[in-house]
């Protein structure tokens, strides 16, 4: 049960910090020039505040990712970065979409809403996998295993996913004047995303392949004993 809260508290934290990071690098186009866009002339008049949110953003990202690749490593305070991390996005993320649905034409902040509510789902659940007991069964802080291995490398490969196929379902809500904004930095996100999901296979089959000579040794030090 240990080992699946864990695979699960990895997992969230990675795919939460790819979206926050993916929602700041979202935001730069209207941050420089929301004039250009249709029903987002009101936010150029706030143009520094938008600008922040991106800085923001892609800083919790990255110290998101950070504190995932600390919790896969099993490094100390690797939890308590997570929280921190969480708790910052979600206060930013509401003040951006409050700020958002204030400011467009017709309310809206998606996909922004999708986001912040990401977020709070992960920090629930890492609240709840910080409980004493819980969170010494989890093991967070321990030493590298086989099986935080295995969840980074999962982490990695959904987190190449959603950089590789942002156009698609960031696209809807970022469409204007005909043109996908989602997908203003395809070359990057592909590269990015390439990258990940090769990391992370890597990471996922070297898993597999130690845990199945683990397995294979045990019998054999049984056979021994015995």
């Amino acid at each position: 049960m240990g080992k699946f809260l864990r695979f699960i508290g990895i997992l969230f934290m990675g795919l939460s910090s790819a979206l926050i990071l993916l929602s700041g690098v979202g935001t730069t186009c209207v941050a420089l020039d929301a004039t250009q866009y249709e029903g987002m002339e009101a936010i150029a008049q706030f143009q520094w505040l938008y600008i922040l949110y991106v800085l923001a953003f892609v800083a919790f990202g990255i110290m998101g990712i950070r504190a995932t690749i600390a919790l896969v490593r099993g490094k100390e305070n690797a939890y308590r970065d997570s929280i921190i991390v969480l708790v910052l996005s979600l206060v930013v993320g509401a003040i951006h979409m409050a700020t958002s649905q204030a400011l467009r034409e017709g309310g809206s902040s998606m996909p922004l809403d999708f986001i912040v509510y990401a977020v709070v789902f992960t920090l629930i659940l890492f609240i709840i996998l910080g409980i004493p007991k819980v969170k010494q069964m989890v093991g967070f802080e321990e030493g590298g295993s086989n099986g935080k291995t295995a969840a980074g490398g999962m982490t990695a490969i959904v987190m190449g996913m959603l950089f590789l196929s942002v156009h698609m379902w960031a696209g809807p809500t970022h469409i204007f004047d005909g043109a996908n904004l989602a997908d203003a930095f395809h070359t990057q996100m592909m590269v990015g995303g390439g990258i990940l999901f090769i990391i992370g296979l890597g990471m996922f089959v070297y898993a597999v392949l130690n845990s199945a000579k683990v397995n294979e040794v045990i019998p054999q030090k049984s056979s021994a004993s015995a």
